[in-house]
């Protein structure tokens, strides 16, 4: 695009919600502004042919200053001087000022997990905020994933902590901070595709339960002797709960996840809103799933029930049906799972594989492999297929059943 750089023709511009695009300067050949996606404009000296300085930000000094630096840098090129020493060229942008000013923005208005990609940036390499752009490489990034993995990091983990990272410089090098991508070379670990998918034995799930009413009757009876304590001495008393009642989140939190196979992040955020307590189901919107589809599952009976409870107890009957003490959705419950697995004698199962006990129970149940694919929320049946396997021992009893009578 071609016209007259100026403070009112910026007002004018539009960005490209796809990439950035330059304006180049009708009057002053190799004067250019650079409209980024996010709406972001800088000004750019294009001195020679792939040589290219920023001049400043839009918003920080205005056309015409840009104008006159431009000038200076091409009337000290063509002096022999380069412009890298030239008052005015900006460093290359850090990787937090990168993050902050251009992409921040960008990733909130088009992604809706905008916020957790940007702390888990933040959260992973925060230590690498301070080196320019340029100096994000593939060996920085080796030295970082040796780090993670002394620390007890799983390569699956670190693979999508840099695909993340990766997502940044590809935005950068698309919208101009680098004339390349730093991190175009950079291979990641290869993983096995098909883990054996972790879920519980009738015998794990049995000790499971057993644990989570252990759990609910020691609280009760610590809740017990506190307000007996405190009865006393006069001072007022504690709610406390019922038999048949749940006592905080957890139990009905693992409950629901066996019976529906809710993602994590959806079962915290599920709203009442989403509960159809007459009917006896569920309607995740598609803002908090993850394939941004919504989806229906319906109740079993100890689904059902324990949904019923939750909402008798619910002052509102709307908001989260299982709120922080902020009233805010949880972020985990880390140490409340990590103690139920402990006392429940269960290892190497995380609260995901929540969600593969419920697809294998489906299947193993009879249910066809599509219908297990809408409960679960799958765009790809390839998807189920790796969840949706049969215990050995039915594989067992499957071939048994061809046995050569040996007479």
């Amino acid at each position: 695009m071609l016209a007259k750089i100026s403070n009112s023709l910026i007002k004018t511009l539009v960005p490209n919600e796809k990439r950035a695009y330059d304006v180049r300067d009708i009057g002053l050949k190799g004067f250019l502004l650079r409209v980024h996606p996010t709406g972001s404009m800088c000004y750019l000296c294009q001195y020679a042919r792939g040589g290219r300085v920023n001049l400043g930000k839009v918003g920080v000094i205005s056309a015409a200053q840009a104008r006159e630096r431009a000038i200076e840098v091409l009337n000290n090129y063509n002096k022999g001087i380069r412009p890298s020493v030239t008052k005015g060229v900006s460093k290359p942008k850090t990787l937090h000022e990168f993050i902050e000013c251009e992409y921040k923005p960008w990733v909130l208005s088009h992604h809706k997990r905008g916020e957790e990609t940007l702390s888990s940036l933040n959260r992973c390499f925060n230590k690498l905020y301070s080196k320019p752009l340029t100096e994000i490489t593939p060996g920085i990034l080796e030295q970082w994933r040796v780090k993670r993995l002394n620390e007890g990091t799983t390569q699956a983990t670190i693979n999508r902590n840099i695909t993340t990272l990766k997502a940044v410089i590809t935005k950068a090098t698309e919208w101009g901070f680098l004339k390349e991508n730093t991190l175009k070379n950079l291979k990641q670990f290869k993983i096995n595709r098909s883990p054996k998918v972790r879920y519980l034995s009738v015998d794990e799930e049995s000790r499971l339960r057993q644990a989570l009413l252990n759990r609910e009757s020691q609280l009760k009876q610590e809740r017990a002797s506190a307000n007996q304590w405190r009865k006393v001495r006069g001072y007022s008393l504690y709610p406390e709960f019922a038999d048949g009642e749940f006592f905080d989140y957890l139990m009905p939190m693992i409950l629901i996840s066996i019976n529906t196979g809710l993602r994590r992040g959806e079962l915290f955020n599920l709203t009442w809103d989403m509960v159809d307590i007459s009917e006896g189901s569920l309607i995740l919107a598609s803002e908090i799933t993850k394939n941004g589809s919504s989806r229906y599952i319906p109740l079993n009976d100890e689904a059902y029930g324990i949904m019923q409870q939750l909402y008798k107890k619910s002052a509102l009957k709307k908001g989260l049906v299982f709120p922080s003490k902020n009233d805010q959705p949880f972020n985990h419950v880390k140490r409340s799972w990590a103690s139920i697995l402990s006392k429940a004698e269960i290892t190497q199962f995380r609260w995901h594989d929540l969600r593969h006990h419920f697809a294998s129970k489906l299947v193993m149940a009879g249910v066809d492999l599509n219908t297990a694919r809408e409960l679960l929320g799958h765009s790809d049946i390839k998807m189920t297929l790796r969840y949706a396997h049969l215990a050995p021992e039915y594989k067992i009893n499957a071939v048994k059943k061809i046995n050569w009578a040996v007479k």
